[in-house]
């Protein structure tokens, strides 16, 4: 049996809806021992302020700091996730610890993401395989020859969404655009050919 297999890629485009924000809660002091103390602090209120949101320690590091016209000391840093479930959680949590935190805060990224991509990976399934037949259809015309029935269907190469002054964010909405992400895939398919 004569077979021909093509590969077809395509995407869709899906709208941000949740936002995973990275920050860090940072203090400097001259000991040990009252940098550690002051992260921790900037950490609760980083707590505090995201309330329900699910917030994860990603790294908590110490260092000293010797800079040329500074006090030696140390600096601490508590590295968190906020997960803010909507984009309109994430606005009001950056303003809102822009204001708490203030100087012992920073943010380090805002990461958008799309919930639930299933309706835009079917969509880019469905055009993939659409690509694969239109590639499919001309070779086999080329070939003399007609396109049977489906032998195999693989897929691969698909992928996720693909990425997006503290007083000043105090005062007003962060305002993040979550704009479009595309979603593509790829699919091998093998017909049998007349």
């Amino acid at each position: 049996m004569r077979t021909l297999t093509v590969t077809g890629t395509g995407s869709a485009a899906a709208v941000p809806d949740t936002a995973l924000v990275r920050l860090s809660a940072v203090h400097r002091a001259r000991t040990l021992t009252e940098a550690l103390a002051g992260a921790e602090s900037a950490r609760e209120a980083v707590v505090t302020a995201a309330g329900d949101l699910v917030v994860s320690t990603v790294n908590l590091s110490v260092w000293p700091t010797n800079e040329q016209g500074e006090i030696p000391g140390f600096e601490a840093r508590h590295t968190l996730t906020i997960a803010t479930g909507d984009l309109a959680n994430a606005n009001e949590l950056l303003s809102d610890l822009a204001y708490t935190v203030s100087g012992r805060l920073v943010v380090e990224g805002v990461e958008l993401s799309v919930l639930d991509p299933s309706e835009a990976i079917a969509q880019a399934r469905e055009a993939a395989f659409a690509d694969a037949r239109a590639k499919a259809d001309l070779l086999a015309a080329l070939a003399d020859a007609t396109l049977g029935q489906v032998e195999a269907v693989t897929e691969g190469g698909g992928s996720g969404p693909s990425p997006g002054g503290f007083a000043a964010m105090a005062k007003a909405d962060v305002g993040l655009q979550p704009g479009e992400r595309e979603i593509s895939s790829s699919l091998t398919v093998t017909w049998s050919l007349a």
